[in-house]
């Protein structure tokens, strides 16, 4: 019987399918209109004085409209106790999505009293260069609503110039004001010519100043921000040349300094004939010249400054002076005869590698302090001095943002910037090459590279030993000798880690650093075959620490580098001091990068002095991981010891005499060739926690630690 079967399907109906069409683009279509609405409503609701808010301000003084504000108010004094934090409300920042700080500038305003008397000048050059550094920077924002930080458009940095009751006026009237909350004054010449005051006289309320002429005691640390005097005359005694000889060791050359330091100055030059560079203004004052004060002569300035070794700055009606950076532009170390001065940007900036400082009663121990300065010292300071000037100090724009820099680095402390950033260049800076994890994987394990010649009975104990190591993971024999085949790997210990034989093609110490394929993991321990007398806990805690630290040398046996007076040379050192600059790749755990390192970019002159000489490698790689890094090698353990309990003295290396005087040798060419001496001296040592402490065993990690 056959079954038959029929499938009836309904008929599509295409009219409710019309309907819900209709009824979905009606929807959208009121969506729409509603939300225009809506921002029509919004933005017609604004006054035309908000709207403008929302645009990048105009740098153009003469279409600033002009606003009247009261003739004078009651003015306050600032508020001396403010605190970050309890005069900055913290929660204005991080509106935006990023850590970052975001700078409102107000609009440009003409502001006058009821009586037509201008709050200040519209626009002083360097005013108008901060201002506009400001806008190209990254931290400004046009939209005050998302503001963490504001700064005014009134020009505050000269107040011989300015009207404390109108300014200060204008800035009450500021829409976003709230008491100076939030708000950067900036001002570099304060008080008036018989006003000794150290900080700007305008009613700023809780405002941050970042002012030039702070002292101790009107500084509110961690709050207000103290800026350098900006020279615009300073650019014409810039000067490269940090190592030059100059003419005079000590120059004054500040205009308009106390009487009683001329006295004192003119005592000392007496003393200390051809020393002394007195300058004062000369008859036709004119500020790009000086003459000297006894013989008249005259110099052109601040270019004279470049023939001074050591330049002295004074108090005077102000803290903050011209001659700071002039002196600076120069590479002339600065002498500051101040007594509570704040340095500018002094939270960031550590002064003593730049400037001297010398009490102002005792300006006559002057001489005896700077002539115990040696030359290589003065060399380092000036090369310090440059680095700070081009950084922070040689324009408006620099000064600008280096103080929203430290806004920054205050309001965002935990992305904020190191001692070394501030202070030291880039080149010097200690840093990681191998952008890696702050701790490398410990399931990577490493991989044993053991650099060997003819010492098969050595080489077998130290395979013995090491494959006991936990996170070993291959060993890698490097056979040196050309004239003998390698063992057959037979014969080899029988372990639970993989073996395999490289054999070179010239017998050369810099073999043990190629960057072989074989070499899988990111951590190498290099090893000599006659470093028999390592633990596998001291071998497993070494890799431990080399996790912590993946771009540094690693390892046991240590050295030194010292500075030779006699022979005015570097010299090798192993003696069993405390303060170690180099760890020897005897036994080393270093990352694989430094043997593409070596191998592919140090520079020939080095690898070719050490294959020929069939020395020195150890401190080639010492060099230049610490070249790259700046940073010392770690040492771990205690052991000092490094015998070959199995070899004899002639077999060894090291038995030579003239193994030392080499090895001195090595260091003072290599200082050389690097151009620095980039060897970084360290007191540390890198110790298991509880190995010496009376604990019970099972309670430690590493028990089998040896001793000295």
């Amino acid at each position: 019987m056959k079954l038959y079967f029929k499938v009836f399907r309904a008929p599509y109906n295409y009219t409710n399918l019309a309907v819900y069409k209709t009824f979905f683009i009606i929807l959208f279509i009121v969506l729409v209109i509603s939300t225009l609405s809506a921002f029509t409503i919004y933005f017609t609701g604004l006054s035309k004085d908000e709207n403008i808010h929302f645009r990048r301000i105009e740098l153009n003084v003469h279409k600033a409209p002009q606003v009247e504000v009261a003739s004078s108010i009651i003015l306050k004094k600032r508020n001396v106790n403010c605190t970050h934090w309890d005069c900055f409300n913290i929660y204005k920042c991080g509106h935006t999505g990023h850590d970052r700080i975001t700078v409102y500038v107000y609009p440009i305003k003409k502001y006058v009293s009821r009586d037509g008397i201008p709050a200040a000048p519209l626009f002083s050059k360097e005013y108008f260069d901060l201002i506009k550094a400001i806008l190209n920077s990254k931290y400004y924002t046009v939209n005050p609503n998302e503001a963490c930080i504001f700064v005014s458009t009134i020009d505050t940095l000269n107040q011989d110039k300015i009207n404390i009751n109108v300014t200060s006026a204008a800035l009450h009237s500021l829409p976003f004001w709230n008491g100076g909350a939030n708000h950067i004054i900036f001002n570099m010449l304060l008080g008036s010519s018989s006003d000794l005051s150290t900080v700007i006289d305008l009613d700023v309320g809780n405002a941050i100043i970042a002012g030039a002429g702070f002292d101790t005691y009107s500084f509110r640390k961690n709050f207000d921000i103290s800026i350098p005097l900006f020279s615009p005359v300073a650019k014409l005694a810039e000067q490269d040349d940090t190592s030059q000889q100059r003419s005079w060791f000590i120059a004054s050359s500040q205009l308009g300094i106390d009487p009683y330091y001329l006295d004192e100055l003119q005592k000392l030059s007496y003393q200390h004939d051809n020393l002394f560079l007195i300058l004062d203004a000369c008859h036709n004052h004119n500020y790009t010249s000086r003459c000297e004060i006894n013989s008249g002569k005259l110099y052109p300035y601040p270019e004279i400054l470049r023939e001074s070794t050591f330049c002295l700055i004074f108090r005077g009606e102000r803290m903050g002076q011209f001659a700071l950076l002039e002196a600076m532009a120069a590479n002339c170390i600065p002498v500051i005869v101040m007594n509570d001065v704040v340095m500018p940007f002094n939270s960031v900036i550590d002064w003593k590698r730049a400037a001297f400082f010398v009490m102002e009663d005792y300006l006559n121990t002057l001489v005896n302090v700077l002539k115990k300065t040696s030359d290589k010292r003065i060399i380092k300071m000036r090369e310090n001095i440059k680095f700070l000037y081009d950084s922070y100090f040689s324009s408006m724009e620099k000064i600008a943002l280096t103080t929203l820099d430290i806004m920054q680095d205050r309001i965002y402390s935990h992305w904020s910037k190191m001692y070394d950033d501030w202070n030291l260049p880039f080149t010097q800076r200690m840093k990681n090459p191998l952008f890696l994890p702050h701790t490398a994987p410990k399931s990577h394990g490493f991989t044993a590279v053991i650099l060997t010649y003819d010492r098969v009975e050595s080489l077998f104990t130290l395979i013995r030993r090491i494959s006991k190591v936990p996170s070993l993971m291959k060993i890698l024999v490097i056979w040196n000798n050309q004239g003998k085949h390698p063992p057959p790997l037979s014969e080899f210990p029988k372990i639970s880690k993989p073996v395999k034989i490289i054999r070179t093609r010239a017998n050369k110490l810099s073999n043990r650093f190629f960057p072989y394929k074989e070499i899988e993991t990111e951590a190498i321990l290099h090893i000599d075959d006659d470093i028999v007398m390592l633990t596998a806990d001291e071998l497993e805690f070494g890799y431990e620490v080399w996790r912590e630290f993946p771009d540094r040398i690693v390892g046991f046996p240590s050295r030194t580098h010292i500075w030779d007076n006699v022979t005015r040379s570097w010299k090798y050192e192993s003696e069993w001091t405390n303060e170690i600059s180099m760890v020897l790749t005897g036994a080393a755990f270093l990352h694989k990068y430094w043997s593409y390192m070596y191998s592919k970019k140090l520079t020939p002159e080095i690898k070719d002095w050490v294959d020929e000489n069939m020395n020195c490698e150890d401190i080639a790689m010492n060099f230049l991981v610490a070249n790259a890094t700046n940073q010392p090698p770690i040492k771990v353990t205690p052991r000092k010891k490094f015998k070959c309990p199995e070899c004899t003295n002639n077999e060894m290396l090291s038995a030579d005499m003239g193994h030392m005087i080499e090895r001195s040798q090595c260091v003072d060419r290599f200082a050389k060739i690097f151009g620095r001496m980039p060897l970084q001296s360290v007191e540390f040592r890198a110790d298991p926690v509880l190995f010496k402490d009376p604990f019970p065993e099972k309670l430690k990690r590493f028990n089998d630690i040896g001793s000295l």
